[in-house]
């Protein structure tokens, strides 16, 4: 089995951006704007948590690599690269969630 990271996909979403429209469905996602990836980035979270509550969990794998993918689409449409939003979550698992929540309400 090979691995294949959050990074690869990144990677992938970035080399079919600027692919005919009707030959890439991240080109032709991200040509609707930002708001066209963010709603299916919304529709595939909620089928995501109702496949979580429902206890299926082939739904639920297949529903969060959907999430992984949309959400990736949604940042590549705000100009937002993978490792900064990784460089996010290293700095907050510096420090407990607890206390990381708690220094966000005083900023």
């Amino acid at each position: 089995m090979t691995s294949f990271s959050l990074q690869d996909l990144a990677d992938l979403v970035d080399a079919r951006a600027d692919a005919p429209a009707e030959t890439s469905y991240t080109a032709k996602l991200l040509s609707g704007g930002p708001a066209r990836p963010a709603k299916k980035l919304g529709e595939e979270a909620v089928e995501a948590a109702i496949a979580a509550v429902q206890g299926d969990r082939a739904g639920l794998v297949g529903e969060a690599a959907d999430v992984l993918y949309h959400l990736l689409v949604v940042l590549k449409a705000g100009g937002v690269p993978l490792q900064e939003v990784m460089a996010e979550l290293e700095r907050r698992t510096a420090q407990s969630g607890i206390a990381e929540k708690a220094s966000r309400r005083h900023t």
